[in-house]
């Protein structure tokens, strides 16, 4: 993480020790093990981030984070799950709960995959998710594994670009409609919050 110095602004040229500002993050994902693999290779201490893929969709994702939210204390409470080809009444209801309540969203239209896509090339153009797997076979050099283990590690080296091809994907709509914006990704925004507590 690139630290900036400012001197003659008012700010310290030591860096500063976020130890005295983290935050603890719960992450809840649709999937039980693509997404949360991810996740969990980030190099942030234990403390900061708990990851679970507890296997429910949209509505229910967001049901869930609630309930597990209020018998804990967490700072940031994320879900991360997809489009795919659920009612587009059942998507919206999802993002309207999560922001009542005050939960983040991390989706993807249609798939998780395209984050990990965005890190090779910026798509804007709508893929079948059945098209994912086959792109990334041949970006990666190899078959793509869904619940691979070390794909933090593989793609790490391109995340800046992601997170650009992302902000320009998205700034694409508008107004937005997250349901019909195909493609599309919020991930990047959850991935800028875990890299501010990267060892």
């Amino acid at each position: 993480m690139n630290q900036k110095r400012n001197k003659g602004r008012g700010y310290s040229s030591r860096k500063v020790d976020t130890r005295e500002t983290v935050s603890r993050f719960l992450i809840v994902c649709e999937g039980e093990k693509t997404e949360p693999n991810y996740f969990r290779g980030f190099r942030v201490p234990k403390s900061v981030i708990d990851v679970q893929g507890l296997g429910y969709n949209t509505i229910g994702l967001v049901q869930k984070a609630i309930e597990i939210g209020e018998n804990s204390h967490y700072d940031q409470i994320w879900c991360v799950f997809d489009r795919d080809s659920f009612p587009a009444n059942d998507f919206n209801n999802a993002l309207l709960l999560a922001e009542q309540k005050d939960i983040k969203v991390a989706y993807s239209n249609e798939s998780f995959e395209l984050w990990y896509l965005l890190h090779f090339h910026y798509y804007q153009t709508g893929i079948s998710r059945n098209s994912y797997c086959g792109l990334l076979n041949k970006l990666l050099g190899k078959k793509y594994k869904k619940n691979s283990e070390t794909i933090f590690e593989e793609l790490e080296v391109y995340q800046l670009d992601a997170i650009r091809n992302a902000k320009r994907l998205l700034a694409q709509y508008e107004p937005s409609r997250p349901e019909k914006d195909n493609p599309s990704t919020m991930v990047h925004i959850l991935v800028e919050e875990l890299l501010k507590f990267t060892r």
